[in-house]
């Protein structure tokens, strides 16, 4: 069997444990109403950009692209639940952005086009995903979850027959 030479690829934020424990607790309440299946816990992120398939020999390249960001720290308040008809995807966000997130997404979009690489380039909005093949039949009143974003990864993904799961590429700090 020959060694794979691409991966599906992406930039995100990945949740402490204490925010996936609260993320988790929120999905379980949207289920009680919304029904659809739940995102693994141990899959909760929020997209940065998208890569999609990339190049293995490219990863080095990749994270020089992420080391050179220069964002702050910041909180994320995830105080909006909602769905998507047209996917039937359950999602926290935000309803405002903080100027870091979007500085963050904007600077890794322009330093993946400087050095060549195709990303998903359609308009960025941030949210969480919690539940698939669900339906938003009446609003659900949650806490917010103030999540104090520190760092960002590079994630790898692969199919299983369990769905998704993601491996760790690299990680940064953000500023203090």
């Amino acid at each position: 069997m020959s060694q794979p030479t691409h991966q599906r690829m992406f930039f995100a934020l990945w949740p402490s444990e204490e925010v996936r424990r609260a993320l988790w607790e929120a999905s379980g309440k949207l289920h009680k109403v919304w029904n659809g299946r739940r995102t693994k816990p141990d899959t909760l992120h929020m997209t940065l950009v998208f890569l999609g398939d990339v190049e293995l020999t490219r990863l080095d390249e990749l994270r020089a692209v992420a080391a050179q960001m220069d964002t702050r720290r910041f909180s994320l308040n995830l105080n909006h639940a909602s769905c998507w008809r047209h996917n039937k995807v359950g999602f926290l966000s935000p309803q405002e952005s903080p100027p870091e997130l979007l500085q963050l997404v904007y600077g890794l979009e322009d330093n993946l086009e400087a050095a060549k690489f195709t990303f998903d380039e359609r308009p960025y909005k941030p949210h969480l995903t919690l539940l698939r093949n669900t339906r938003c039949t009446t609003q659900v009143p949650l806490e917010p979850i103030l999540w104090d974003i520190e760092e960002f990864v590079l994630a790898g993904s692969s199919t299983t027959d369990h769905g998704p799961s993601y491996q760790l590429l690299g990680r940064w700090p953000l500023k203090s």
